[in-house]
């Protein structure tokens, strides 16, 4: 059986070149970054809602996180422990005055704050989620004051 060395930058030619032309190919795919983070699985190991669109979990503490420039101001947010695996994220509180219905020790529903590729949106660093539930109640319908809060 013949032996294909490759020289160089010259593909493989001929009749016999087929098993080469594929060894080729799956190397320098890995040079490919939207590949090597498919297959390696990044995404789907950073991600603390381990691909689901939304999760649950206890609010550890508030906190305000100033914007980014050129902006300014505290945007109000909450650290939370995800019930599902213990990790710990912090989520966007949207609504003016949100925070007043929110207390230590409450449980919420977080889901993905809509931005490119689950990544943070605006002004907001780090942050990539929103608090959409306080106690099983919708944040909105407690903020245009339809529904009030269940004490647990």
């Amino acid at each position: 059986m013949r032996c294909f060395v490759t020289t160089g930058l010259k593909s493989p030619k001929g009749e016999f070149a087929g098993r080469l032309l594929i060894r080729k190919r799956k190397k320098f795919r890995w040079k490919d970054i939207r590949y090597k983070r498919r297959k390696l699985k990044l995404d789907v190991k950073s991600d603390p809602l381990e691909g689901a669109p939304q999760a649950r979990g206890i609010v550890l503490e508030k906190i305000g996180i100033e914007t980014k420039q050129p902006n300014s101001g505290i945007r109000k947010c909450v650290r939370i422990q995800l019930i599902k695996n213990g990790k710990q994220i912090t989520a966007f509180l949207p609504g003016d005055g949100a925070l007043n219905f929110i207390d230590e020790h409450d449980e919420v529903l977080v889901e993905g704050i809509g931005g490119a590729k689950g990544r943070a949106v605006g002004d907001l660093p780090g942050v990539r989620w929103k608090v959409i539930k306080v106690n099983n109640v919708g944040l909105e319908s407690l903020l245009t004051g339809k529904k009030e809060k269940p004490i647990r």
